[in-house]
C-alpha cells in the first residue's frame, strides 16, 4: 500500500546510527508501493545532510551516494498543499508547520503516515490518519 513518507523516515536511512525497524519496512514498501511526500521533504533531507556533514557524521559522498538511491525510489510530491489547512493542522495539533504539511497530505491522500516523531505519531493518531506499521 503506498503511504506517506515523512522526513524522519528518510533520515534513518541516511544515517546508519539511526537504525529503525519501521524505516526498514518502509524502505522495503518501496520496492512494490510509491511513497508521497510534501515538498518540504525535499528540503529537509537536504538540510539534514548538509548538517550531519558539518557534524562529521557522514561525508559530501554519502550524501551524494545517498540522493542518488532517493531519486531511485517511486516517490511522489503532493503537487499542491493547502497552507490555510497546514496552518489549521499545525495550530490544532501544536505542530510545526513542516510536521503539519506531513499529516495534511496523509488526510488529503488518505494514506497511512511513516514516521518516527512521537508528535506527530501522536497528532496522527488523534486525527484518525492511520500510521504506517
Amino acid at each position: 500500500m503506498p503511504f506517506v513518507l515523512d522526513a524522519s523516515v528518510s533520515a534513518s536511512w541516511a544515517l546508519a546510527d539511526e537504525y529503525s525497524p519501521l524505516a526498514e519496512s518502509a524502505q522495503n514498501q518501496l520496492r512494490e508501493d510509491f511513497a508521497v511526500v510534501p515538498r518540504i521533504w525535499w528540503y529537509e533531507i537536504r538540510n539534514l545532510l548538509v548538517v550531519n556533514e558539518r557534524r562529521l557524521r557522514i561525508t559530501a559522498d554519502h550524501s551524494a551516494t545517498f540522493l542518488r538511491l532517493l531519486s531511485s525510489y517511486p516517490i511522489r510530491f503532493e503537487p499542491t498543499e493547502d497552507e490555510q489547512d497546514v496552518l489549521r493542522i499545525a495550530r490544532q495539533y501544536r505542530l510545526s508547520f513542516y510536521d503539519a504539511a506531513y499529516l495534511s497530505v496523509a488526510a488529503g491522500s488518505l494514506l497511512p503516515l511513516a514516521t518516527l516523531d512521537r508528535n506527530l505519531q501522536s497528532a496522527a493518531e488523534s486525527a484518525g490518519i492511520p500510521l504506517f506499521a
